[in-house]
């Protein structure tokens, strides 16, 4: 071979050996040096008014492992921190409901209690008695069939009522009567009562409750976009439940009783159009005994929901929900995309809309709960300030709904 073609032939190894090592310097580089830039959150699932200004339930990740942490936290009248807990057991876990009771606070949510479930990704519903300072006082965990969690808390002179669901990991088959949408009583030493449940296996879950007379209401769904509303006795016997086609895959959300009726919200889908995610913001109107009145929607661009309501000192029907616009640059085939803004909704009992603001002053914002504080209305949520932070915040309205302010 002549010399010019080993002279050429060494100069290939030598760049195919450098490109090589090159490659393998960068693999060590970013597996072993380079810190993974992690998206930190902090998220208010509901927010509960107290003489002393507001203790509210959620969940962040600022710990060591990043680990999805429940959490409740206490908050003056101005909205500055008074304390904060963590409910640091398991692994990850997040708060979804608070209720005063007295001088103690009761919270519900899910968590993984063990390494089996953080491996399998699913949960054990749990509810936590805490004390004025924050304090855990008393806890129950519950498990049925392998993933489950408490949505909801209903606070009463001798005990408490739950709502939420247990049902069948994604990948796990079987027909199990025992599962679906719960709704337990728990007495005051959260000693359980009685339970029933309802719905499948797979999907059944119960989002909200309320008493009305000598009745219990709940909302949730059934199967994949099938919203429910049941009707229970004081002792758990299901009187009635009414199936509604159809929502979103969150079902019905919350529910409040007005003039002998019973509302609630969630989402509608627009069965005429393909795509999965179009759907309409949705108020439906219920007698008490579950029978279907009447209804009205929302329709914005493209994702539309109402995620809670409540009944003001003027007797309508004040609801926080969110808006999700789908995003074509940055979607793809596999992934659909969306900016998300905030509603502040208000309807009077015939349903016809006195209010309806959109927010959006960060990159995303999502409202999560609102009350009635005395002459202004309080949501609570989270906004997305950057790619990698979800943070906490609370939004105010006056009652004429026009934005006050926002912290």
């Amino acid at each position: 071979m002549p010399e010019k073609y080993k002279r050429i032939i060494k100069i290939i190894v030598i760049v195919c050996v450098l490109v090589l090592l090159f490659d393998i310097g960068y693999l060590i580089y970013i597996t072993y040096f380079k810190k993974t830039e992690k998206t930190y959150f902090d998220s208010i699932n509901m927010v509960e008014i107290t003489n002393e200004g507001y203790i509210a339930v959620g969940s962040n990740n600022n710990n060591e492992k990043s680990y999805e942490k429940a959490k409740i936290t206490q908050y003056d009248q101005d909205k500055n921190k008074v304390w904060e807990k963590l409910y640091n057991k398991g692994y990850n876990g997040s708060f979804f409901a608070v209720k005063k009771d007295e001088d103690e606070y009761i919270a519900v949510g899910s968590y993984e209690s063990k390494k089996q479930e953080n491996e399998e990704g699913t949960r054990s519903a749990i509810i936590v008695k805490y004390s004025n300072e924050g304090e855990i006082i008393g806890e129950k965990r519950f498990q049925v069939l392998g993933n489950s969690k408490f949505t909801n808390v209903y606070v009463e002179n001798d005990g408490y009522v739950v709502v939420g669901q247990s049902i069948y990991e994604n990948m796990t088959l079987g027909l199990s009567e025992d599962g679906g949408a719960f709704i337990i009583k728990y007495d005051k030493e959260l000693n359980e009562v009685w339970r029933s449940n309802y719905g499948g296996s797979k999907s059944g879950i119960y989002n909200d409750v309320i008493r009305v007379g000598d009745y219990y209401y709940t909302v949730g769904k059934d199967a994949t976009r099938v919203g429910i509303i049941s009707k229970y006795t004081l002792d758990g016997q299901r009187v009635v439940t009414t199936n509604y086609e159809y929502t979103d895959t969150l079902g019905f959300t919350s529910l409040v009783a007005l003039n002998d009726n019973i509302y609630t919200v969630g989402s509608k889908k627009v069965t005429e159009d393909k795509n999965d995610y179009d759907t309409d913001a949705l108020l439906v109107k219920y007698d008490l005994d579950c029978n279907y009145q009447n209804e009205t929607t929302y329709k914005g661009k493209c994702m539309e929901r109402f995620n809670k309501a409540i009944i003001d000192s003027n007797n309508d029907i004040v609801i926080a929900g969110q808006i999700g616009v789908y995003n074509k640059k940055k979607s793809t085939k596999d992934v659909n995309v969306f900016s998300y803004d905030g509603i502040f909704a208000k309807y009077d009992d015939n349903l016809k809309e006195l209010e309806l603001e959109n927010y959006g002053n960060e990159m995303d914002d999502y409202f999560t709960d609102i009350k009635q504080d005395n002459d202004k209305y309080l949501i609570s949520g989270y906004s997305t300030y950057d790619s990698n932070s979800y943070l906490s915040k609370f939004i105010t309205y006056s009652k004429s709904g026009k934005l006050i302010g926002d912290n």
